[in-house]
């Protein structure tokens, strides 16, 4: 949470300093990467908040697993960060893209999720039911076998 108040409170400096630019950093990250950088942060935090437990079972630290996919450390990361969010027009977009993305991806993942519950219900109905058999009456059975052997 501190690092959440210290973030907004950088950008809020920068955004305000509308005169003093900052300079391009050496290793800027890319718009586009920028993008899908912070889109899987999204989902990661998304994850972390939904099922705690999922990422740490497979000992998963969603900022070290972005910057490992996408070849960036911290520090560039967060040059990046700071260099887009001084400028409110070119950060603003970058989020709606996220947001579009996200939208578009859920609606795209609940439309699935529809279709396979459909396709589930449609095979509980074509399913024929199956006669329940009790466990005594397979042991009378395997017993009137052994006693017909018998005879």
């Amino acid at each position: 949470m501190k690092k959440v108040i210290a973030f907004l409170a950088i950008v809020a400096v920068l955004v305000s300093c509308k005169d003093a630019v900052l300079k391009k950093p050496n290793r800027l990250i890319e718009k586009d990467e920028m993008i899908n950088i912070m889109y899987d942060l999204s989902l990661l935090e998304a994850i972390k908040y939904q099922n705690p437990t999922s990422l740490d079972t497979f000992k998963i630290n969603p900022k070290r697993y972005i910057y490992k996919k996408y070849k960036v450390d911290s520090l560039q990361f967060s040059k990046s960060n700071t260099y887009y969010a001084s400028n409110y027009e070119e950060y603003a977009s970058i989020i709606d893209q996220v947001n579009d993305r996200l939208t578009k991806n859920k609606t795209a993942i609940t439309v699935l999720i529809k279709a396979e519950e459909k396709k589930n219900k449609k095979n509980k109905k074509k399913k024929p039911a199956e006669k329940s058999v009790s466990p005594t009456s397979k042991m009378i059975d395997s017993l009137e076998i052994n006693q017909r052997k018998r005879l």
